[in-house]
């Protein structure tokens, strides 16, 4: 071994390398995107990037390890200026001793995916290569966080890795797809835009991306604050000192009657209203967001009921259903506001929208993570059983006037008083006069809380403090199942 002769070789190797060509780095800046290696920087510590198997240029992907706000974090990133970052056997090589050490560490991963897709020249292999990444993403679910920031083309297999990841989230440059606007267009008949098709705000109403950024700056930032939000593995907990105080009180709810938009409710809530919503653009009457209550990170489901009276959708369910999976994964408390009046009523079959609601119901039971539900209003049938029963959560409370019944007090009377309102001289005045007598004999939050089913009828004033207490109370909840594999989720 010659030192002196062969490190100038490697020095130089590596230049070139990190220069890479100079003609297609100029193509992905001017079509305002970050290079590989640009990104990492921007979503590590500074200084902190530990590239792995840097003299494998050819692989198309830049992986290795460092920390964000100092916790350890594995990365790879797609090279397009390389193959236009095509996956291939080298690519996957890289990509899987990247996902083998988060395992073996217990680290996040985020994936920074920019890709023209499989290696054509290189056939089999280059399917293999995808689905062992696939298989390598589905194995650490529920291990390990997995962020995909979609920077660029994802396409095929490649959004299904994408898809397979915790939480996705694109720049204004990202593409989400199964089939490319050639081939939809060419079945449609008619010029199909990519941007329409795949690009970040279609990606959020299709329920694929929680998050749509517009530049690669953005897009890696919201990444970051994610990372540090959620725990690094599945037996840590995500807390950190908070210097809000936990018995705040909410003086801008005192006196509320009616809630026009759920998330100024959680913001009040949450330490410094710093609130990240998952998901705004799909499934609106659902709201699914994460923040902090004195320091320990938090999973918000709430009811838009600005939204379609906040009732229960096919989407609304899905969305819901999957976020509290999340959560349930790396044991971050769910906390549920319940404004809703039940399911959607629809006259299409009903099939799809029981089936959606049954994978809520699972979800929500089956999950062993800290489950607290403040009924803000009416919590209808489903949205009662799913969201805010003793099934579903571990403490519940509830605003005045909340009402927990299987229907509307209005349905409630028509169903159940039908002769008495036909009989009435003022059917009006009746139907008034027993919808109150159902309201307080039957449906109000008073009524259930001196069942137990309601653990205590709270002002609103003191409902951040309130969740405070019952996170501390159930921070050690430790709950034991019949063994099994697992459930079979109504998907």
């Amino acid at each position: 071994m010659n030192v002196e002769r062969n490190l100038p070789v490697i020095r130089e190797r590596k230049l070139a390398i990190l220069k890479g060509d100079p003609e297609k780095c100029e193509q992905q800046k001017k079509a305002g995107k970050l290079l590989a290696r640009e990104r990492v920087a921007q979503l590590l510590d500074p200084a902190s990037f530990v590239e792995l198997d840097s003299l494998m240029a050819d692989a198309g992907v830049v992986t290795g390890y460092g920390t964000v706000d100092g916790s350890p974090v594995y990365v790879y990133a797609q090279d397009f200026t390389v193959r236009g970052g095509s996956v291939g056997a080298s690519h996957a090589r890289k990509v899987l001793k990247v996902l083998d050490l988060a395992e073996k560490t217990g680290s996040p991963v985020v994936a920074i995916l920019d890709t023209a897709g499989a290696r054509l020249d290189e056939g089999a292999d280059a399917m293999n290569a995808y689905a062992q990444m696939a298989g390598r993403v589905s194995s650490l679910s529920g291990v390990v966080p997995q962020i995909a920031l979609v920077l660029g083309p994802c396409g095929g297999i490649a959004s299904a890795i994408a898809g397979m990841s915790d939480l996705v989230i694109m720049s204004k440059n990202g593409q989400l797809f199964v089939n490319g606007p050639q081939v939809v267009s060419a079945v449609a008949g008619k010029q199909i835009d990519m941007n329409a098709l795949a690009g970040p705000e279609a990606s959020v109403r299709s329920g694929m991306a929680q998050l749509a950024c517009d530049t690669d700056e953005a897009a890696v930032a919201a990444a970051r604050k994610l990372v540090g939000l959620l725990p690094v593995n599945n037996l840590d907990e995500a807390i950190a000192p908070s210097g809000d105080d936990v018995n705040r009180e909410l003086f801008e709810l005192n006196g509320i009657n009616e809630v026009s938009d759920v998330r100024d409710i959680i913001r009040s809530c949450v330490d410094y209203g710093d609130l990240t919503e998952l998901g705004e653009g799909f499934a609106a009457s659902m709201v699914t967001a994460l923040g902090k209550i004195g320091g320990t990170t938090v999973g918000f489901i709430a009811n838009q009921a600005s939204k379609d009276e906040g009732r229960l959708t096919v989407y609304g369910c899905k969305k819901a259903a999957r976020f509290v999976r999340f959560c349930d994964c790396f044991s971050i408390p769910v906390v549920t506001f319940v404004d809703s009046m039940g399911m959607k009523i629809s006259t299409a079959p009903q099939g799809e929208l029981s089936r959606n609601g049954a994978q809520l119901l699972f979800a929500m039971t089956e999950a062993t993570n800290v489950r607290i539900s403040v009924i803000l209003g009416n919590a209808i049938g489903m949205s009662y059983a799913a969201l805010a029963s003793r099934a579903a959560s571990d403490a519940v409370y509830a605003w005045p006037g909340a009402v927990i019944s299987a229907v509307t007090p209005r349905i409630a009377v028509q169903l159940n008083d039908a002769d008495e309102l036909k009989s009435a001289d003022d059917p009006y005045a009746k139907r008034e006069e027993l919808e109150k007598r159902y309201m307080d004999d039957v449906a109000d939050g008073v009524n259930a809380a001196k069942k137990g089913y309601v653990d205590d009828v709270i002002e609103p004033t003191a409902t951040r403090s309130m969740i405070a207490a019952a996170l501390e109370m159930l921070s050690g909840k430790r709950e034991s199942r019949p063994a099994k594999k697992h459930g079979n989720l109504p998907l």
